[in-house]
């Protein structure tokens, strides 16, 4: 009987192996075809970008861009300690 347990859980292990390498192998095409469709959409012009460097707008895009991650950033780590801080008080 044990030996049945054991059969079983060695299949059931396999079986868990063989899906996470065919998940595996799935990640790995989609990255490839990603990385291909984005090294196509490289070959044309965009016009609003050319544009907003000439006038310089795309530095306050940018700049813009780095303020909202910054405050999400900061956000988080804050919430974080809230919650660290309210989970000790709760042990």
């Amino acid at each position: 009987m044990d030996n049945h347990i054991k059969n079983t859980v060695e299949f059931i292990e396999r079986k868990k192996d063989d899906v996470m390498m065919k998940l595996k192998k799935l990640l790995l095409l989609c990255c490839l075809l990603t990385v291909s469709v984005l090294g196509m959409a490289q070959e044309n012009k965009v016009e609003m970008a050319d544009t907003m460097r000439s006038n310089g707008r795309i530095y306050v895009v940018v700049a813009v861009v780095v303020t909202i991650l910054l405050g999400l950033i900061l956000y988080v780590a804050r919430l974080d300690r809230k919650i660290t801080r309210l989970e000790k008080e709760n042990k």
